[in-house]
């Protein structure tokens, strides 16, 4: 079982959750929003995710080193053992930045889960840095992660499968690549089984910022809340594998950038939000 980092308590850093495809070449507000954060113009890229990582790290040095960070290194682990290397674990010292890479999440939360290397990230977190995640590191960030499921809209019961997260942001589930690949269906069918946790949906080009129980959505696309709190029925546990999910009085929100959401209330929140983002800038 993976540890969980409790957020909100006032020294906890800043989590930036991107649902893929951020801008490189244009107007980069999702990176410029990363670069912000990081001290001393170091950020490590953690490409563990990737099956073949060949070309990120030239990606990422170029754009953030047009953005004032000179300083990008790689962390890639292709087996379990070596998350306990003290190569691997020095290049994660006196760091406050780490950055994961899209790919299959699976990947990091089995190479890395319980590892030397996942509480060096936490403690990262813990100490005021700043860790972000694109895509299949979106999803790693929750303490429990969508693996797979159907991307079609009118979601089938059986065809959803869940594992343990790294833990970061605690209580959601997160999904991205949104609505270009039609995932509303798979997040409604992960709340239903899980009502306490809120399904958290990023379109692509765009991230929620995270700090305490608070977040603020940036980016060109939307930001997906579904909450199944105060769901009065649901035929999750009676139906068959193949038979449609039937869901009574789930609520949604939509959000797009400058807006903001309350973790703790589940509730829309900007004008709270853009004051606090005012204090700490």
């Amino acid at each position: 079982m993976l540890k969980k980092t409790k957020t909100g308590s006032g020294q906890d850093g800043t989590l930036i959750i991107i649902g893929g495809h951020e801008d490189h070449d244009g107007e980069r507000v999702i990176l410029k929003e990363v670069a912000k954060h990081v001290r001393d113009g170091k950020l490590v890229l953690a490409t563990v995710a990737s099956h073949e990582p060949e070309g990120y790290l030239e990606k990422y040095q170029r754009s953030f080193g047009d953005l004032g960070i000179p300083h990008v290194t790689e962390l890639y682990i292709e087996e379990r053992d070596q998350a306990t290397s003290e190569d691997k674990l020095a290049g994660l010292r006196d760091v406050g930045a780490v950055f994961f890479s899209g790919g299959d999440q699976l990947r990091i939360t089995s190479l890395i889960g319980d590892m030397p290397i996942y509480e060096h990230v936490h403690e990262i977190f813990a100490n005021g840095g700043v860790i972000a995640g694109t895509s299949a590191g979106a999803s790693a960030m929750s303490d429990m992660m969508l693996v797979r499921g159907s991307n079609a809209s009118s979601f089938r019961i059986g065809d959803l499968s869940m594992a343990p997260g790294l833990g970061l942001l605690p209580n959601v589930i997160i999904d991205q690549h949104f609505a270009e690949r039609g995932r509303i269906g798979r997040l409604i069918g992960a709340v239903s089984q899980n009502p306490r946790v809120l399904g958290i949906g990023i379109d692509e080009d765009t991230a929620i910022v995270v700090r305490g129980h608070r977040f603020e959505v940036i980016g060109t696309g939307a930001v997906y809340l579904v909450d199944a709190g105060d769901i009065t029925h649901t035929n999750i546990a009676e139906a068959s594998p193949d038979e449609a999910l039937s869901i009574y009085d789930l609520k949604l929100h939509v959000l797009s950038s400058g807006d903001g959401f309350n973790l703790e209330t589940r509730r829309p929140d900007r004008e709270n939000v853009a004051v606090s983002l005012e204090k700490t800038s």
